[in-house]
């Protein structure tokens, strides 16, 4: 009797969930910009940027949602504390040293602070080595996607953040604009003057980053043992590159393929993607951090269905309602570019709420500092299907989706 009861109450309760969603007409309104962590962090850092006039957005109004107010409130694998990605565009680097971090605990028990700023020294150098490979066709911007780690951890290993903070000099929070401008004016000067020199191109980026980061460092040394970096990633964070993968769903490229992600700052073209129907991507996503695992996380977070303040991302009705959400509709966003490859985040947690599921995103961006739970926001499942592109995690958490791609 009990065994027939059971599926019958959370049937219910799943049709009334669904209704709910369904009967929902959100509303939104104009309201005026604010963003008080990055106005904290020129004020720090002593930067100024030229005023601008105030101005509105168009934000959905949220009083009608059964929203999360906690972090607390969800089940969780652990990660480090957020930290600030300053005034740099290097949220990929921060969200995925983050992901690796919490990889390492999870294998090894370890707490280990990972440089994010290692990784992104020698992304730069890749990417002038590009640019003067391909004369000037391959992007070279602050950009990039949660697989770039792995590729440089490969071809460079990792160092821990007292190794390297890469900080730039006399600054509190991390400030990129002045150098990314330097290395950009720099390269525009090679391609103008045809100046396809790789080992010089490389050194003058090298200097720039020298000036405003500091150098890397060639070793490591633990408790009295020095190493490489590449032995500090193989003995010590006892993580292996090659577990780790990649998936993404659009109908623009074949199904249960691994093939290439359009967008710019996937720069080197990485052909690495598995790429699923939509159902599958959502089903690897729950699936996984179900199981314990975290997942490092790209797309778009420019919508109006998300808010800074209230902390959450979601999909408003008079944007597609829940029930028209598909991978036409998430194609359509892609290849209109109202879908954008804009930041990438740290998916850390789930909580299962009569609305849906909803994700705990630990963010380096600065409007994930303006709420109450510093460095946090609610992802809603729908907003993640729509709007999420991207996804790095360990193979061992799409095992069974994995042994699809070998039947096909």
């Amino acid at each position: 009797m009990k065994h027939k009861l059971i599926p019958v109450i959370l049937f219910t309760f799943s049709c009334t969930a669904i209704s709910a969603q369904n009967n929902r007409r959100d509303k939104a309104e104009y309201i005026p910009y604010q963003n008080g962590f990055f106005e904290q962090i020129q004020k720090e850092n002593g930067t100024t940027y030229p005023a601008s006039a105030p101005k509105k957005v168009f934000k959905m109004d949220f009083s009608s949602m059964d929203l999360p107010k906690s972090a607390n409130e969800f089940k969780t694998a652990w990660s480090d504390k957020p930290e600030s990605q300053g005034l740099t565009n290097t949220c990929w680097s921060f969200s995925t040293t983050s992901f690796y971090e919490s990889e390492i605990f999870r294998l090894s028990g370890q707490k280990i602070n990972l440089s994010q700023m290692y990784i992104v020294y020698w992304e730069f150098v890749e990417k002038a080595r590009e640019f003067v490979r391909t004369r000037g066709t391959s992007e070279f911007g602050e950009g990039s996607e949660t697989n770039a780690p792995k590729r440089m951890m490969k071809m460079y290993g990792i160092v821990p953040y007292e190794s390297y903070p890469g900080n730039t000099k006399d600054k509190v929070f991390y400030d990129h604009v002045k150098m990314f401008a330097e290395m950009q004016a720099y390269m525009q000067n090679v391609k103008t003057n045809n100046a396809w020199n790789e080992e010089a191109v490389i050194a003058t980026i090298k200097s720039m980053m020298h000036h405003y980061i500091g150098e890397v460092p060639k070793s490591v040394t633990l408790n009295g043992k020095t190493m490489s970096p590449q032995e500090y990633l193989k003995n010590v964070t006892k993580l292996n590159p090659d577990d780790y993968i990649d998936f993404m769903s659009l109908m623009e490229q074949p199904y249960w393929k691994q093939t290439l992600y359009n967008a710019p700052d996937n720069w080197w073209r990485s052909t690495d993607y598995y790429n699923v129907p939509l159902d599958d991507f959502m089903g690897v996503i729950k699936g996984a951090v179900k199981a314990g695992y975290s997942i490092a996380i790209g797309g778009d977070v420019s919508e109006s269905g998300m808010d800074s303040y209230k902390e959450v991302a979601v999909v408003p009705t008079y944007d597609i309602p829940s029930e028209y959400i598909d991978q036409y509709a998430r194609q359509m966003r892609f290849s209109n570019k109202s879908t954008t490859d804009d930041h990438a985040i740290h998916l850390v947690g789930y909580l299962e709420k009569p609305n849906g599921m909803w994700f705990l995103i630990k963010d380096s961006g600065s409007g994930a500092f303006n709420g109450e739970n510093k460095g946090y926001y609610f992802f809603h499942e729908d907003y993640v299907k729509l709007k999420m592109m991207t996804i790095t995690l360990h193979k061992d958490a799409a095992k069974e989706i994995l042994t699809k791609f070998n039947k096909q």
